[in-house]
């Protein structure tokens, strides 16, 4: 019987010291790695937010190397055949003058053509029920050679165009020109991303995010294209002017405080 009871008291003390191991695994440890983890995130949580965040922009001026003018002719009629058969053929006229001046066919679109109907009115004003027809006729231009804008526009107008409505200047390829203008934003971040540091008499680390700015990219021209008439010309285009082109790209950075 003792040796029973032996057997009995060392059994129920193995258990207890099982459970406790259990408890032990089941509650004080995880409690311990969750309150660890905790920490952990913490921490990251207040090293995300010591940041600082700058916008960068970069400005470049370059000169264009593409000149792109619409161009058309307006031509009216007692009815659509007479209106559309003389702007066809004034058009025809527009066309050849164009690729006289060496103009590539690819370099010439259509780019709007449009009838419409006007009721006229007699002499007092009152409307009676004669019509008008209108047709406008009009195509865009890539002027590949700068120098040739002037006699672009000067033989487009000799030839029968009576509607010039711009003239612009682009770049026919300006990734370069945006890589410049990347590179000089990054710059700009960095110089006041820097300054704010100093103010707060902290340092900046390592860049944590770059993201550009969208429509913050604009690439425009110097040149105010304007509505210009023949008559405006004074019976020649004149001198055009492509002056510079401006492409302005901006940055938003942050930056780590370390």
């Amino acid at each position: 019987m003792k040796t029973i009871r032996i057997r009995n008291i060392l059994l129920g003390f193995a258990v207890v010291a099982l459970v406790g191991v259990l408890v032990v695994s089941q509650g004080v440890l995880p409690r311990a790695v969750a309150a660890q983890t905790t920490a952990t995130a913490d921490e990251a949580m207040a090293a995300v937010t010591r940041t600082i965040t700058v916008v960068g922009k970069g400005t470049i001026s370059v000169k264009p190397d593409t000149a792109q003018a619409t161009l058309g002719v307006e031509t009216m009629g007692k009815n659509v055949k007479e209106a559309t058969s003389e702007s066809s053929a004034i058009m025809t006229e527009i066309l050849d003058a164009l690729t006289g001046l060496g103009i590539a066919e690819r370099d010439i679109q259509t780019s709007g053509f449009s009838v419409w109907s006007e009721r006229n009115s007699d002499a007092n004003g009152e409307l009676n029920g004669d019509l008008t027809y209108r047709v406008t006729n009009t195509v865009t231009v890539q002027v590949r050679d700068l120098d040739q804008v002037g006699a672009v526009l000067d033989a487009a107008i000799d030839a029968g165009a009576n509607s010039v409505y711009g003239v612009s200047f682009y770049l026919d390829d300006a990734a370069e020109m945006e890589s410049e203008a990347r590179e000089k934003a990054m710059a700009d971040a960095r110089a006041k991303a820097e300054e704010l540091a100093a103010l707060g008499d902290v340092e900046i680390g390592q860049v944590l995010s770059i993201s550009e700015v969208v429509g913050g990219s604009t690439l425009y021209s110097n040149f105010n294209a304007k509505e210009l008439a023949s008559a405006g010309f004074g019976g020649g285009a004149g001198p055009i002017s492509a002056g510079e082109l401006d492409m302005s790209l901006t940055l938003q950075v942050s930056y780590a405080i370390q």
